[in-house]
This record gives structure tokens, sequence and C-alpha cells, in this order.
């Protein structure tokens, strides 16, 4: 069997996760075996253990990398200081730009993410949270700036974070739209949905 074949931008291991995540959304996590993964990528089983421990390894770095991403931005988003309907709308559009550009570890981070094992359960919940937490805080202000119609914030964010997972319905359902008119009009929709009019 060959050897693993990596762009130029990818380690062999960041390759290894992200063919995972493939398989992880099709077949679920506990479907897949190691086995299985080495098939699809053309090597031997026992070769995959020369960059990867175990399966669950490789389900913790899917699930944590999304998480870090979306903190990341976030971090960016509150750095700059930005009205709270200028921040949200960034929101928006990285959720919907990571459930098209990296749908296969977005989707196993929403549903496979039960899976994991403690303690990393446990910090990745707690990501979660903290994450959702920093978004009420914004939606919040922006009521109190009178830039968000009046209402509750957790359902508000709650709302906002449903209908984005609900690309994964646009996904294995596409339609003759492009990425850029999908991000323009979904932004849109759930923008002016929180917005305050006069």
């Amino acid at each position: 069997m060959s050897k693993i074949i990596t762009s130029k931008n990818r380690t062999k291991r960041e390759t290894i996760t992200l063919r995972a995540a493939a398989l992880f959304r099709k077949k679920g996590f506990a479907g897949t075996t190691m086995r299985e993964l080495a098939e699809e990528m053309g090597i031997e089983a026992s070769s995959l253990y020369n960059h990867i421990g175990s399966k669950f390894e490789m389900l913790e770095e899917i699930c944590f990398r999304v998480a870090e991403s979306f903190h990341s931005h976030l971090d960016e988003v509150e750095k700059k200081q930005q009205s709270p309907t200028t921040s949200i709308e960034s929101l928006i559009r990285f959720h919907i730009n990571m459930m098209l550009d990296d749908f296969d570890s977005v989707y196993v981070a929403n549903h496979e993410w039960k899976q994991l094992k403690e303690p990393e359960l446990s910090s990745f919940l707690q990501l979660r949270k903290n994450y959702e937490n920093r978004m009420i805080e914004m939606v919040t202000k922006g009521m109190k700036l009178k830039q968000f119609s009046q209402g509750n914030a957790s359902v508000i964010v709650f709302t906002i974070l449903s209908a984005l997972r609900g690309l994964e319905l646009w996904q294995r359902h596409k339609k003759n739209i492009t990425k850029e008119e999908l991000e323009k009009t979904m932004t849109k929709q759930l923008l002016h949905g929180i917005l305050k009019t006069n």
C-alpha cells in the first residue's frame, strides 16, 4: 500500500484527522474502525498508529480544533470592540463559512462530541458553554444600546446557532446557489430578525 499523501500545508496527522472526520460524519464515530480509515487512505492499519494513537484521539483533536477556531474568532471580534450588531454579524458569517469550508469536522464536533471521554468531555462542554455565554452577553449589550429588539438573549442566541446548524441540510441538498449568495442571504435573515426597527 502507498504512503499518506498530504497537501503542502498539511501534516500527515492533519490529513488523517480530516479523512477521519469525513468517515465519522458518514458512518458515525462508533461505526467507523481504524481499519476502514486505513483502507480509505490506502495504507496499512498499522501505519496509522505511527501518527495517531487511537480513534478517540482523532475525535478529540477534531472537536477541540473546531471549538478553538470558533473561540479564536470570537476573541478577535471582542478585541475590536465593535458594535454588538457588527460583532454578531461577524460571528454569523464565520459560522456559515466554517460550515461550508470545514463541514465534516464541524458536523462531527456538533454530533459526535458525546463520544468523548473524561476529562475531555467536560472540557469540551465548558468551551461550548463559554462561547454561548459570550454571545449572550453581546446580544444583551445590543438590547441595552437599543440596537436589538427586546427579548430573551439566551433564546435569541440558541435560535441563531440552531439556524446555522441547519446548514447541514443545505450541504446534503445543495441547490444552485453560490457560497457568497448563501452567506449574504442567511446573514441578512438572521441579523435583521433581532435588529431594532423604529
